[in-house]
């Protein structure tokens, strides 16, 4: 196993996937329906490839947390259902992994809070996605009643969190500096 190979795939995938010339929500209709026809959307292969290659980590997918959470959270940030549907999952298993080690996840927690706030600030998710991360990351805890409870704690902290996030960035292009400072207020 060569750690630094397959860190290096991990990076290299999300950074091909997650740059600006792939975005297609921000292309025009016509260019849009223009690339999908011709090439389809080429982030959601990709995205599926990093899923199945997570999966053939086994016990070496301890070695990417929490490396990879930041990453991983980039990619499904992006706005296309698919791939969030497909590689949020990837989550849990990191989950899984630390807790199986470690009796807790601590390190994926700190990690992804932490890169949650970044990435949204940086103008990334939306409500769609914190509906979808909750159900998800609940859904596959219902399969581990040991950890369910843990996840759920988890999964209300980051969706508060991320409620948070998304009305303090839009309210930072507000007028009111009421608004403004409450939001502040409630994010803090």
């Amino acid at each position: 196993f060569n750690l630094q190979l397959w860190n290096n795939y991990f990076h290299l995938a999300v950074a091909f996937i997650t740059q600006d010339s792939l975005q297609l929500e921000n292309l025009s209709h016509a260019k849009y329906n223009k690339i999908q026809n011709k090439y389809g959307d080429m982030r959601r292969l990709i995205g599926f490839a990093i899923r199945d290659m997570w999966y053939k980590l086994g016990q070496n997918k301890i070695c990417f947390i929490p490396g990879m959470v930041g990453p991983i959270l980039e990619m499904t940030l992006i706005p296309e259902v698919e791939l969030r549907k497909a590689t949020i999952p990837i989550f849990f298993d990191m989950i899984l992994c630390e807790y199986q080690r470690t009796g807790e996840f601590k390190k994926f927690e700190n990690e992804i809070i932490l890169k949650l706030d970044h990435e949204v600030e940086g103008g990334r998710g939306d409500e769609h996605y914190m509906h979808l991360f909750e159900s998800i990351l609940t859904e596959c805890a219902s399969q581990y009643p040991a950890i369910f409870n843990l996840v759920e704690s988890f999964v209300n902290l980051v969706k508060g969190l991320l409620e948070k996030l998304l009305d303090y960035r839009t309210v930072m292009s507000d007028e009111s500096k009421d608004n403004r400072m409450s939001c502040t207020v409630n994010l803090l």
